[in-house]
């Protein structure tokens, strides 16, 4: 058997953290089993469905990297099939025409609820034989009345639902569309879909979805429920835990191996790993390795996991990925300058916009201090600048362990710390007083740039 999974995302608003979970543990499945991965967009809600949300949709998972072997399909171009299916049923007796009116339904409906009984539809029109087909009416599927319902989650085994429990849900309303639980399993019966992995909110749905499967002549697939995402007070990951669109994470300079990573580990685990490379996802990844408590949501981890990543990842990709930040500042910045900076900037940052930011000091023509870098471009610093400018000038290779012995014997010279030595060289090169390490920036800028801008910083001193 071929393993078929998929992911079914409705375009009603963005791809969410909980939506993208669902497509990584689908698409991993697929790529473990060498199987398929379909990508279904579920836009049979007319009032709510965007453009907009589909091409976000699209995108998000595009970044993430996760292809897709088919689609995507859309619902709203394969009525006909779901109509053929409809009339399938009404022919083999499956399911029937309801005439109840809303108003009639509406006070049954408020009747049972005072009895304190379940709210359901009486079978009224279940074995109706006079109705007439040009009145408006639904379509319902006949649900078993005795008996129980049963199926296989991966995580919990054995599920029954008792038949009587089951309304005759509606498949086809009075306007002509069909419901969502009735074309989900159109859908999968026919893209051949094996296991479907999806958010444990869906639990409720499969009972009826198993009976509409049996009752389309097709075997259900392998059903595995995925607890919610929590953010770290326990409660529904919402926004005020952080982003909650994917693509803000991308905006804001994760890595999109970084949240696989993330999004993977929020429900399932292999040993004690927290860092996992594609490839190891994709080799490593079990649906009985899913945790069936809820998983929390961490941004302090998913920064560190970016950290990680950002070490793991090719300088070339980390250069391609800085170059458009550093050039809306920069516009003369080319790659190739980029890549001499990478592995220095690499180490310590924790996402893209950091490393661009990291990078502004190569880039620079002139240098105009923050507040916090002229404090050390004050007179009493002048005596560390003219040593550092004699040490330059007297280097025939800017060397940065040779640099920052010689700055060392400096500080001991004029009876100063080694940081009342390196701060005003670093307000001198920069204009700041956070930047990747004085004496590797000296050795990637070059003797004669390096000399300029100390002189420059040491001229505007004596001017005062």
């Amino acid at each position: 058997m071929t393993v078929v999974t998929r992911f079914a995302p409705s375009p009603t608003g963005t791809l969410h953290l909980g939506g993208a979970r669902t497509a990584l543990f689908n698409w991993l499945y697929a790529r473990n089993q060498k199987g398929k991965f379909i990508l279904r967009i579920e836009d049979t809600d007319r009032e709510r469905n965007t453009q907009a949300s589909v091409d976000e949709i699209l995108a998000s998972l595009k970044w993430l990297g996760m292809d897709w072997d088919e689609g995507p399909f859309y619902q709203s171009q394969r009525t006909e099939l779901y109509n053929a299916k409809v009339d399938q049923l009404l022919r083999e007796g499956k399911a029937y025409r309801c005439y109840c009116s809303k108003e009639e339904l509406d006070k049954k409906r408020e009747e049972l609820t005072a009895a304190g009984k379940k709210p359901m539809y009486g079978r009224i029109c279940r074995d109706r034989t006079d109705g007439d087909p040009a009145q408006p009416h639904v379509i319902r599927f006949k649900n078993p009345i005795t008996g129980v319902t049963s199926f296989v989650d991966t995580l919990r085994g054995v599920v029954e639902v008792p038949n009587e429990e089951l309304d005759d849900l509606v498949i086809r309303r009075t306007d002509g569309g069909v419901m969502y639980n009735f074309v989900v399993v159109v859908d999968d019966a026919d893209m051949g879909v094996t296991h479907v992995i999806r958010g444990d909110d869906h639990i409720a749905n499969t009972p009826k979805q198993v009976n509409l499967y049996k009752g389309l002549g097709c075997p259900p697939p392998r059903f595995t429920h995925v607890s919610m995402i929590l953010g770290p007070d326990k409660k529904r990951l919402s926004k005020r835990h952080g982003a909650e669109a994917v693509l803000e994470y991308r905006d804001m300079g994760i890595l999109p191996d970084a949240m696989l990573n993330m999004l993977a580990r929020m429900g399932w685990g292999y040993g004690d790993q927290e860092v996992f490379s594609r490839e190891e996802l994709v080799a490593l990844f079990s649906l009985e390795k899913i945790t069936l408590s809820a998983a929390v949501f961490d941004k302090e981890k998913l920064a560190w996991l970016n950290i990680q990543h950002i070490k793991r990842t090719p300088d070339g990709t980390l250069a391609e990925l800085a170059l458009p930040l550093i050039k809306a500042r920069h516009p003369r910045a080319e790659k190739e300058a980029l890549m001499k900076i990478i592995p220095l900037l690499k180490e310590r940052s924790r996402t893209i916009p950091e490393i661009a930011a990291g990078a502004d000091f190569y880039f620079l023509a002139d240098i105009t201090p923050d507040e916090a870098a002229t404090k050390f471009l004050a007179p009493q610093h002048l005596p560390a600048l003219e040593g550092a400018l004699e040490i330059v000038r007297q280097s025939a290779e800017m060397n940065h362990e040779k640099l920052n012995a010689q700055f060392k014997e400096l500080a001991q010279k004029i009876s100063v710390g080694m940081k009342d030595v390196a701060q005003p060289v670093r307000a001198a090169l920069t204009g700041r007083t956070v930047s990747p390490g004085v004496f590797e920036m000296m050795e990637l800028l070059g003797r004669d740039e390096t000399l300029r801008r100390l002189e420059n910083a040491a001229a505007k001193i004596q001017k005062g």
